[in-house]
């Protein structure tokens, strides 16, 4: 099995120790080619505008919007929440995602870098995992089809940090950041079981 961790910019090398820890082969992706024959794809988090015009720069834009339209199974970490959703809230001028997630998440919706914190959060599916919060988006609001895994409550209200539709995982929060490879075992278990694999 064949697992690529976007490798643009951000924090790529954390995401394919975690994955390795899983027994997962992963492998920092840059390439169409190598885009092209992925059973399982990372976003990680970084900087979601740079990350979508680095995609458009290279020419790959389309190709991962359209592998992950037809199924490809894909995780998105923070910026890569953003990556996934089909609509944003407060994002940049022109701001492309690749979409995925019937959701609509707004960006920094926790802050700034300095608003940045960590909590320890019920995730469903894996249990109560340490959460990093950095400069974080969060789910405005789901669309039927989209399974809430985790919230976090602000001032009363909840809001959904993790979110799974079908073959699309995503959290608001950094668990590659952590040494708590879980999520990543939820990813490699729950999303790409019964995925066949390139020869």
């Amino acid at each position: 099995m064949k697992l690529g961790v976007l490798a643009l910019q951000g924090d790529v090398r954390e995401h394919i120790s975690a994955l390795n820890e899983c027994g997962a082969e992963a492998f920092p992706v840059r390439t169409a080619e190598e885009i092209s024959t992925l059973d399982g794809l990372i976003l990680p988090g970084g900087e979601s505008t740079t990350i979508a015009k680095l995609a458009r720069s290279f020419g790959l834009f389309d190709l991962i919007a359209g592998r992950i339209k037809e199924g490809l199974p894909t995780y998105g970490s923070c910026a890569g929440m953003i990556l996934l959703a089909n609509e944003l809230v407060d994002g940049a001028v022109g701001q492309e995602t690749f979409g995925g997630l019937d959701v609509k998440v707004r960006r920094n919706a926790f802050g700034r870098q300095v608003d940045s914190f960590e909590t320890d959060l019920p995730f469903e599916g894996v249990g109560t995992v340490r959460a990093v919060f950095i400069r974080a988006p969060w789910v405005e609001t789901t669309n039927p089809g989209v399974q809430i895994l985790a919230s976090v409550e602000i001032e009363g209200v909840s809001h959904p940090v993790a979110v799974r539709q079908g073959n699309v995982l995503a959290t608001s929060f950094h668990p590659e950041l952590t040494g708590d490879n879980r999520v990543h075992r939820y990813f490699v278990t729950e999303l790409l079981r019964g995925v066949s694999t390139h020869s």
